[in-house]
Order: C-alpha cells, then structure tokens, then sequence
C-alpha cells in the first residue's frame, strides 16, 4: 500500500461505485432541515380550502392561521380559525408542540361552545372533513421517524433528496395512520415538494404536491407555500389550499395561543 493513500486497487474500485454510493446525503441531516425550513418566526395567512370529490364537485372554506416560533426556536404555535361557509364557521384549532412531549391540540365546535383536548390517536384523523390529517397539519418530530436517502430526483426541474421515513415504534404508527412516508426534499429550500403516505398496510394512501415557495426569511431560510394539494388515492377525493394573503409581522400577543382565544366566536 503507498504511504499515507489508498491501494491503487481500492482507489480503482471506490471509482467504479455508483455516485450516490460514494456521497449519500445523511437522511436525517435532510429531514432536521426540512423540519425547519416551514417554521417562519411569525406569520398570518388567509388561506382557501378545496375540497374536491370523485365526481370533480367542489366545496370551499376560507380559514385565517397565526403560526409563531416559541421561544425555545424549535417549536411552533399555530391557531387556525374557519371563517367561512356558515356551517364551519367558527371552529377553530390549537396546537401548541412541545419538543420533549406530545403535542397539545385541541378542537373548538361553535355548536358545541366549548374545546375539546385531541389525543395522540386523533393525529391520523381527518382535520376538519379535509384529506390532511391532524398530524399533517405541523411536521412531526424528526426522532419520530426512522430515516433513510433513497435518491436524488426532480419535482417540477428542481432538484431534491428523496428519503423514505419509517415509524419508530408501533405508537408512532398507529397514532400517525402511516407505514412509511417518501419525501422528496427541495435541495435549495429544503421544503417537501411531494410526499407519498402509506397506510399501515403498506398501500399507497395519499399524495402531497406543494408548490409556490415564498422565501420569508432569507438568513434562517424560512419558506411559506402557497399551494399544497392532497391526493386521497384510495377515496379519489382531494384538498387543494391556496394562499390569498399573507405578513410575516403579524402581532403576536400572549393570549393569541390561548384557549380564551381558541373558543372566540
């Protein structure tokens, strides 16, 4: 063997190996950045929501969020409140995440006046008669979920890591609906461009398009989307949520992730 190098002949065979053997990203590298990249300091949106039946009929709610950064940096607050039509209008949802516990999340029912606290096991149900989860709606924890670099392949031209997540335990799977997930992560923002769900039967259950980045802070590399489509593959029904407004310099008081706040009609 030469001093201080390789054997010509491992040289020769590091040579031969696929590219994305020699230099395979460090998947859960990925997914810490991805799990930061849709957390902005602070941020208000108006937003619509599409839901969209087999038959291509549509229904349409416009919701109002409040999304804030603890102090800790890590976790978020989010309020999301339904404005219209007058059959939702009203209900709202808290989520307060909590790096080291479960997640708190509740739901509050005008017709009912008063919040209701969701368990783990609410996670994998549909928010509010839509095709996202409850567990959708922040991205869960990255420990939650074993991880592992599969490719490199576009979305729309833009390159990404696409990286399959497997739970980490049986509470994870069943709480979150989900066998695995496969994400393909934007190399630039490192947002999820597309994301395929599978049941806990392995089969593919839902789809997730995300397209029309905003860059919100340019020094953390903090994004919003203002489009996200999520395909129901095994009910053929689809939500599709667009941005109309957003601000970044939304004010945050301390009673603004409050249950007070929460049951506001």
């Amino acid at each position: 063997m030469m001093n201080g190098g390789f054997a010509p002949w491992l040289l020769a065979g590091l040579m031969l190996l696929p590219q994305g053997a020699r230099c395979a990203p460090a998947a859960d590298d990925i997914m810490q950045k991805n799990f930061f990249a849709s957390k902005p300091k602070r941020l208000f949106s108006e937003v619509t929501m599409t839901l969209i039946n087999e038959r291509g009929e549509t229904r349409q709610r416009k919701l109002a969020t409040t999304t804030a950064l603890q102090a800790n940096g890590i976790d978020s607050n989010m309020l999301v409140r339904f404005m219209a039509p007058a059959d939702v209008k009203g209900t709202s949802f808290l989520e307060i995440e909590h790096s080291q516990a479960d997640d708190d999340q509740w739901i509050y029912l005008p017709a009912l006046h008063k919040s209701r606290r969701l368990v783990s096991s609410n996670r994998k149900d549909s928010f509010i008669g839509s095709d996202f989860a409850y567990g959708d709606v922040l991205p869960p924890k990255v420990t939650l979920y074993v991880h592992k670099w599969l490719r490199d392949e576009a979305v729309d031209g833009q390159p990404c890591y696409v990286v399959e997540s497997v739970p980490a335990n049986d509470d994870v799977k069943r709480d979150y609906g989900y066998s695995r997930k496969i994400t393909w992560v934007g190399q630039s923002s490192f947002h999820e461009l597309k994301t395929d769900y599978y049941d806990v039967g392995g089969r593919l259950l839902k789809t997730q398009l995300v397209k029309d980045l905003v860059l919100l802070d340019p020094q953390a590399s903090r994004w919003m989307a203002k489009y996200k489509e999520m395909v129901n593959h095994q009910t053929r029904h689809k939500t599709v949520v667009t941005t109309d407004r957003y601000t970044a310099d939304t004010l945050i008081t301390p009673d603004t992730f409050s249950l007070r706040t929460l049951e506001r009609d």
